[in-house]
């Protein structure tokens, strides 16, 4: 696997930052960049399931919450993929983890840096895409 590094400067506290990136409603937002109708079903409890579905919640990835730190640090271990409704543990992302942490910056915003795993064939994809889904995470925080 391959690990991207994302970092971004959002001129907002990390309650914040943090607020947009979990909430319901904003991370269905900034998500939009990847696939239109993207959401998260969880507890939001670490050591809990995550399913990161599409628009039908028939088909996406399974994770779980490896670790959480409020307003800090949130770390998903990915486990396999969604498909037709049918967790599946034997391929996908298995073992990859996508890694958030949030700093207060010298001017007192907030530091956003995400670390993803990826398989060679989407680091492109998610080199594209990832900036400007943190670009909507900024917009969102700074509103």
């Amino acid at each position: 696997m391959e690990k991207l590094i994302f970092t971004t400067n959002i001129n907002a506290p990390q309650e914040r930052v943090w607020q947009v990136l979990w909430d319901d409603a904003s991370y269905r937002a900034w998500t939009a960049v990847f696939h239109e109708g993207s959401h998260a079903m969880s507890d939001w409890q670490e050591g809990s399931k995550i399913l990161f579905l599409g628009p039908d919640a028939s088909s996406g990835m399974t994770s779980r919450i490896a670790k959480l730190v409020l307003n800090d640090t949130m770390i998903f271990e990915h486990l396999g993929e969604v498909q037709n409704g049918v967790e599946d543990f034997s391929k996908g992302w298995t073992g990859a983890f996508e890694k958030y942490f949030l700093r207060q910056s010298a001017d007192g915003g907030t530091e956003l840096n995400v670390e993803l795993d990826t398989v060679g064939e989407y680091a492109s994809y998610f080199q594209e895409t990832f900036p400007k889904a943190l670009a909507k995470v900024k917009e969102l925080a700074e509103a």
